[in-house]
């Protein structure tokens, strides 16, 4: 079995979660920003980089890591909701680190952004970014969220909840 090591930032302003759809593979649901790690990059630098190539955001804040997880993607998403693209594979056992990122303020409210040099190869993957509620009905689904993104929800809740508490 194929191992990816990935890194992926769940970017919250308020209790608002930066997520993001792929218009032109609809079926894929709801993903967060981050990918694979490049050979000798650690996870904190493959989830800024990455952050970066996929929103076109260059963010100068901490990124906290608040949860892992060890995926194995033959089973994700349930049979016949994943139709793989040409040159994007994607089985195999997926460890994850997942990292926290607070903005005060939106960077935008909606935008689509291109990712011209995908990890798997291939044409330029174009991304339309907006905001959803963390503690909303859409965010509160699982399965709304492609391959195990919205599993990390959870604890990220609790984690909003707990600086808005504090403040």
């Amino acid at each position: 079995m194929r191992v990816y090591h990935k890194a992926y930032v769940y970017l919250t302003c308020g209790t608002d979660l930066l997520v993001f759809n792929e218009p032109d593979t609809p079926w894929l649901g709801l993903q967060v920003p981050g990918g694979t790690i490049d050979p000798g990059e650690s996870f904190l630098h493959g989830a800024m980089r990455e952050f970066t190539e996929e929103t076109g955001l260059d963010l100068d804040v901490a990124f906290d890591h608040f949860s892992s997880q060890d995926i194995p993607f033959e089973t994700i998403p349930p049979v016949g909701q994943y139709r793989p693209a040409p040159n994007r594979p994607l089985l195999g056992r997926h460890i994850r680190r997942n990292y926290h990122v607070r903005l005060a303020t939106r960077p935008g409210t909606e935008w689509e952004h291109y990712e011209m040099h995908p990890s798997s190869g291939g044409e330029p993957i174009r991304y339309r970014f907006f905001w959803v509620d963390l503690f909303g009905e859409r965010a509160s689904n699982e399965e709304n969220f492609f391959a195990a993104f919205g599993a990390p929800l959870s604890a990220l809740r609790e984690r909003v909840a707990q600086i808005a508490n504090a403040a």
